[in-house]
Order: structure tokens, then C-alpha cells, then sequence
């Protein structure tokens, strides 16, 4: 296994690598079904993110749901 630098949300992050995009929620404890998740400006929707794999230096934007009323 190897480590990946990505920069999520602006801050730069070392991941565990080889990886996906749903490994790497995984990896920061998120649940896939409350982000939506931009790679390299494109939003990947839910049913691609288990084949999606992250590349050293790719950005990655998490958007988080926030309920309310």
C-alpha cells in the first residue's frame, strides 16, 4: 500500500492508496449517501464512486447535506 497527496475541500490530505472515491469517503468517515462528490470539477455520482479511483494530486470537493427546514 501506498500514500496519496489529494487536496479535499482546499486542505492538502495523504490517503491510503490505491484507492477509490468511496474508499477515500471511507477513509475520512463520511457517508457516501450524505456528499455529493466533485473530482477534478465533475461531479462522480453515488453508483461511481466505488469505481472511480483517486489519483495522486487530483482535487477533490466534498459537499455535505444539511438538513433543516
Amino acid at each position: 500500500m501506498s500514500r496519496l497527496q489529494v487536496l479535499v475541500n482546499g486542505e492538502t490530505r495523504e490517503i491510503a492508496g490505491p484507492a477509490t472515491l468511496l474508499e477515500l469517503l471511507a477513509q475520512l468517515g463520511l457517508d457516501p449517501r450524505s456528499v455529493v462528490v466533485e473530482l477534478n470539477r465533475e461531479i462522480v455520482r453515488r453508483p461511481r464512486l466505488a469505481e472511480t479511483p483517486v489519483a495522486e494530486g487530483d482535487t477533490i470537493e466534498l459537499v455535505h447535506f444539511v438538513g433543516g427546514g
